[in-house]
């Protein structure tokens, strides 16, 4: 089964080796038929600490590696 991959700015950088992502999507109201913007943040796994704040990522599924990360970077 193909693993997701998902894209979002980068939020948070503070922890080692763990980057803080924010994807958003669009998506349109089923009764008002108005377009709403809805986020979410993503614990990633960023093991070079290569990415910093502000930076557009791609971050992909993983194994668990810890009780929060889930996903991990695939570009910087």
């Amino acid at each position: 089964m193909p693993r997701r991959i998902l894209q979002g700015v980068v939020v948070s950088d503070k922890g080692d080796k763990t980057v803080v992502v924010r994807v958003d999507r669009t998506y349109l109201h089923p009764l008002q038929k108005k377009t709403l913007r809805k986020s979410k943040k993503y614990h990633a796994h960023d093991e070079a600490n290569a990415v910093k704040e502000g930076d557009i990522v791609k971050i992909q599924e993983c194994p668990p590696k810890s009780k929060l990360k889930r996903w991990e970077v695939v570009t910087g």
